[in-house]
Formats: C-alpha cells, structure tokens, sequence
C-alpha cells in the first residue's frame, strides 16, 4: 500500500507539558491553556495494519513514506518536493554523517515545512510567517510557494544576502531585523497582520516532519540505531524530533528499548543548551546572552524548547559540547575534501565528535553518527 492509499493513524494533539489534549482539525500555535509545546499522538495498532518495515522499499522515496505517523493531509494539500530520504556516508574519521544537505532547498527544514505547510493548506490558512536565521526561512518560502500561499519571513539584518535572495527568489516577502533570531521573532508578533506563526516548535506539524530524520535513520542501518547521535543544536526541533521517532519506532516494534546517546553541538559563542547542560540546570538561562557565529543556525541564545533539548540529553545519557568557530571552518574544508561540502552547523559535529573522543565521552568503538543539517554552497565565502 502506497502513502497515497494509506491514512494517518493520528489521534489529535497534546501538550508536552500540561498534558491537555486537542482536536488536529484546529488551529493551534501552541497550548492554549499553558503555552508549551503541542505533539501529535497516534494510534500506533492502527499504524501498523499498513506501516510495515517489509512496505516501506516500495514506498515513494520522500518523507511521506511514513504517512500513518504523519498529520492528516488531504492528498491534494500535500506539498512535496522529495524531500527526505538522503544519505548517510562513512567518514574517514570513523563516524557516520547523515547528509541533508542534498534535500530540497539545501537544509533539513525542509522536512519540517513540508509537512506544516502542507497542513496548514488543508487547514485553509492562507498567509504564513516565520523569523529565521535564513535555512527555515527559505524553506517556507520555497513550500509556500509551491503551495499557493504567501509567505513572510523576518529575518536578521546579519543573515547572508544568499539566503534573503533564496527567499525572495520564491516569492515572500522579507522584512529585516536587527537583532538575532529572538528579536526578529518579536517584530513578526508585533506586526498582527493575518499571518500564521510558524515559528519553532510554535505550532505542532514542523516537529513531525523533522522526526523523519529519525525513521530515516534508523531505516537506512536496517533498524539498528547507532550507539551516538551528534546534533548541531539551534531550536532543537531536528533533536527533539528524533526522540520522539524512536518512542513511536518502538511501539511499532521496529526497534526495542535502546536508544542512542544523544549530543548537542553548540558555538562557543552561542551554547545555551551545553552551559546548562554542564551546569546541571534544567533549562538554559532565560536570559542568556547574545552571541555571533559563522554558524548562524547556532545563533539561538533563548531557545523555546531549552528544557525538553537539556531533558532529552539526560535521559538518553548523552552530553553536549561547544565548539570554536575557527575549528568549525577547518572541519567544513575537510569534509569538503571528502567529497560532503557540510554548512557550518553539520561541519560543528565534526568538530564536537573529536572533543568528545578526546574527553574520553564517547569511544571510538561506538558507533556514532554525524548530522549534516545543509549544503555548504550557501556559505561559499567560508570555504575561500
């Protein structure tokens, strides 16, 4: 059975703090009586009469492979350009990378955009909005306009002039801000136009796109996940994600209770999450300054889901490490030797996989794995 005939097998939305639980044939930002985070629930028994390891070889090779687990689209709402489905190389170093930098419009937002916009279509929203540091930005962009819908993004006055041109190439409207990504966030809630906020974990559907990556990973090792997972952390969505994935992996008794120990990668410059994580907080400081860095998906000082990204480290027995900008620059040059032109963010873990080796955190008899989240072309000047 094929994703076009398959259903979703969702059951409606709940909060992942209050616990309260709502209808997915609304239109939710985030929970209306506490404010945190919205996740889509599913009857996995419901799943499982069509969602099969065995089916999924047969299956359109784009994320939407796994619709039982995804949002109610209408077939003729759903927005897709293939993405999904990218590779996971080894590297001469030892670890695996899994390279998103080959999807469409070159950044792993693309999985979570897909998805939200192609629900927000079916939902009748017409105009949507989103601050960025520039990837999730084009990516809206890019869907919007695949979709029919008008797309604004507010963007840092210090975001690279490739990507507002990407943006703007497909049609949306740019407004720039100065300040980092909080304080564009804050002149897209001030503008109260008709647009839908698409922020980061501020409505429920991103974050069922990004868990792909977890089924992807776990599909393309033939369902045996790896021992280490190091993931370049801005808002975390990609992070949190991919724990949820493997909570719904093993209820569809895809994989059993082990989990991969899970590595947040930071800037020196900007890591709120390792700070708090090294700290033994439970959330980053709220107040937690400003920082630059040529990986400028890292630059979020303030992120929205700060305690889930430093919970998810502590129970996955994983840890979080911080990485100078200059050894990012020399990792991205010696991936691109190896043939994966990485964006800073992805060449972060490089960078962060050697720290943690040297601090005896991980082994090098563990099986780790790499996130690359971009392509490298957008950064060119980085690699002259």
């Amino acid at each position: 059975m094929s994703p076009a005939t398959a259903r979703s097998a969702i059951t409606g939305i709940r909060c992942v703090s209050c616990g309260r639980t709502y209808d997915h044939h609304g239109k939710f930002n985030t929970c209306p009586a506490c404010g945190s985070i919205l996740s889509c629930t599913y009857d996995t028994e419901k799943a499982k009469e069509t969602l099969a390891q065995s089916a999924l070889e047969r299956r359109v090779k784009s994320l939407w492979r796994y619709t039982e687990v995804l949002p109610e689209v209408r077939p003729d709402n759903v927005t897709s350009l293939g993405e999904g489905c990218t590779p996971i190389v080894r590297l001469a170093a030892g670890p695996l990378l899994k390279d998103d930098g080959l999807i469409p419009t070159g950044t792993f937002k693309a999985r979570g955009m897909s998805v939200a916009v192609s629900k927000a279509k079916d939902l009748g929203l017409a105009k949507l909005a989103v601050p960025s540091a520039g990837n999730a930005g084009a990516a809206l962009a890019c869907y919007a306009a695949r979709a029919g819908l008008s797309a604004k993004i507010y963007m840092p006055v210090e975001t690279p002039r490739s990507m507002v041109a990407e943006c703007q190439a497909y049609g949306a409207d740019v407004v720039q801000v100065k300040g980092n990504i909080g304080d564009a966030g804050a002149a897209m809630r001030s503008q109260r136009d008709g647009y839908f906020d698409m922020s980061t974990l501020k409505e429920p559907y991103r974050l069922e796109g990004k868990k792909t990556m977890g089924y992807e990973i776990a599909e393309e090792l033939g369902f045996e996940l790896p021992d280490v997972i190091l993931y370049p952390t801005g808002g975390g969505t990609g992070l949190l994600g991919m724990w949820k994935a493997f909570d719904e992996m093993e209820t569809l008794g895809w994989i059993g209770k082990e989990r991969p120990r899970m590595f947040s990668v930071q800037s020196e410059n900007c890591a709120p999450v390792v700070d708090a994580f090294s700290a033994g907080k439970e959330e980053p400081d709220p107040a937690y300054p400003d920082g630059r860095t040529v990986a400028v998906g890292l630059r979020v000082p303030r992120p929205f889901a700060g305690k889930q990204i430093v919970s998810v480290l502590r129970e996955s027995k994983g840890g979080a490490v911080k990485v100078p900008d200059s050894e990012v620059l020399v990792a991205a040059r010696a991936l691109a030797r190896e043939g994966v032109l990485a964006c800073p963010e992805g060449a972060a873990t490089l960078v962060g996989y050697q720290s943690l080796l040297d601090r005896g955190e991980i082994t090098r008899d563990e099986r780790a794995l790499l996130y690359n989240t971009g392509t490298g072309l957008k950064y060119l000047e980085l690699f002259q």
